[in-house]
């Protein structure tokens, strides 16, 4: 039985590996079971792994082996959770055979269960499901007392041909309308100020009961009180409509803040990733959003070195992030994922050549972000401090754009909204002190 079993849970990944993470300790916390400090004192080490990058799974597989010698001395039980536990199966037995369970992200209600019989065999869960399946989540998991992941779809019906989350996590399923705003309003309850909703392509939500579109759910959740701020990702360019921007532009609570990749600024490298949309597309969205709400802080994925993608395609990509003036990018160069369609195309940008164009990409990024983090310097923000910085003894959290302010304050404000004023900053972040 898991009663009095201590477990750690380590995370690669992304926020709804997080959230993820924070359901499966749910599941054990409510069989008795006990989180750890560290794997070296835990009964039950679960992984929760990452497969849409070559690095995250590079880094699964040195973790692993690093508790080999774990394993050998205490006897944990070691799992394998996540996307590439769906991906690579009874792979990760063969090149692991001291890992016990591999266990893709539809099959975490039945973990328990596998748990509490002792592992009589090693067993391979990874079976899609092709409806909604509602995992409770407990307080004491959640990594925040104020701001909460909420996931109200999962999977994706898009097939970029870079992205393995199709393979990974299945085609979209959407968590009923009345189950999310249960939670929320339970969360608000419990002093929450903060919700962010996740899915892989948020914008294709319907509830499965009404047929709500994400404009109704953002509506519907403005309404609860103590929610003050809502985010929501990630968003697809090709599904981001007029509603969606009017909706954030309208509902108080909505941050005008919003994650939307763009991948590429050359037509013909999308059309080779299937995005469905072109760079004019994509600029009249922002120039839509721009319009409609001045202070929006935008964001993006941008991959570099696809296959057949020459200098100039790279080019039209700069020129996009110098017109758009994102606030923040998360940039990578181009691996192959298994299954992909890309994964058959023949990679032919050189490795130096995608590390040359990474580096340039960053560099611009960064003089952007601190032209516009400079642009602030002197204006007072409302901040939600989510406690103390690790840059020394200073307090931490972000405001409405998602930018990180550590600013100094000489009573303690965790865990509320605070304003602050700006007196310096970085590229990567603001820095300031709680306005009197």
């Amino acid at each position: 039985m898991l009663e009095g079993k201590t477990f750690y849970i380590h995370t690669f990944g992304c926020q709804m590996n997080v959230n993820d993470s924070e359901h499966v300790a749910s599941l054990l916390l409510k069989e008795g079971a006990r989180p750890a400090r560290s794997p070296e004192k835990s009964d039950l080490i679960l992984i929760n792994t990452c497969a849409v990058r070559e690095k995250s799974v590079e880094k699964l597989f040195s973790y692993l082996g690093r508790l080999k010698e774990q394993k050998e001395r205490r006897g944990s039980v070691i799992v394998c959770l996540g996307c590439v536990a769906q991906l690579y199966r009874e792979k990760l037995l063969k090149k692991f055979p001291y890992l016990d369970l591999v266990v893709g992200p539809p099959q975490y209600q039945a973990l328990p269960l596998l748990l509490n019989n002792f592992l009589t065999e090693k067993r391979v869960l990874t079976e899609w499901k092709k409806s909604w399946v509602e995992l409770p989540i407990v307080p004491e998991t959640r990594e925040s007392p104020v701001s909460a992941y909420v996931t109200i779809m999962e999977g994706c019906n898009n097939f970029c041909t870079f992205c393995v989350v199709p393979f990974t996590r299945g085609r979209e399923k959407y968590r009923p309308l009345s189950a999310i705003i249960e939670e929320i309003k339970m969360l608000a309850d419990r002093g929450y100020l903060e919700v962010q909703l996740l899915g892989q392509n948020v914008n294709s939500y319907r509830d499965p009961e009404t047929g709500a579109g994400l404009p109704e759910l953002l509506g519907k959740i403005a309404e609860i009180d103590g929610i003050e701020w809502i985010r929501f990702l990630t968003s697809h360019p090709k599904n981001f409509t007029l509603e969606m921007a009017q909706a954030m532009a309208s509902i108080r609570k909505v941050c005008h803040q919003l994650h939307l990749p763009l991948q590429s600024g050359s037509n013909r490298i999308l059309e080779k990733m299937n995005r469905n949309y072109t760079k004019e597309d994509y600029l009249e969205k922002i120039d839509l959003l721009k319009s409609l709400m001045p202070d929006i802080s935008l964001s993006t994925d941008i991959i570099v070195g696809f296959p057949t993608e020459t200098e100039e395609d790279f080019e039209q990509t700069m020129e996009a992030v110098e017109q758009i003036h994102f606030t923040n990018i998360f940039s990578f160069r181009y691996s192959p994922r298994p299954l992909t369609a890309a994964s058959r195309m023949r990679d032919d940008v050189p490795e130096e050549v995608k590390i040359d164009r990474l580096i340039r990409l960053q560099t611009k990024q960064k003089e952007i972000q601190l032209a516009l983090n400079q642009k602030l310097i002197g204006q007072k923000l409302r901040v939600l401090c989510l406690g103390r910085s690790k840059k020394g003894n200073l307090y931490s959290g972000r405001n409405e754009g998602f930018q990180v302010v550590n600013f100094t304050s000489p009573v303690d404000v965790s865990n509320s909204f605070v304003e602050v004023k700006i007196t310096g900053c970085g590229p990567y972040s603001l820095h300031g002190e709680l306005a009197g």
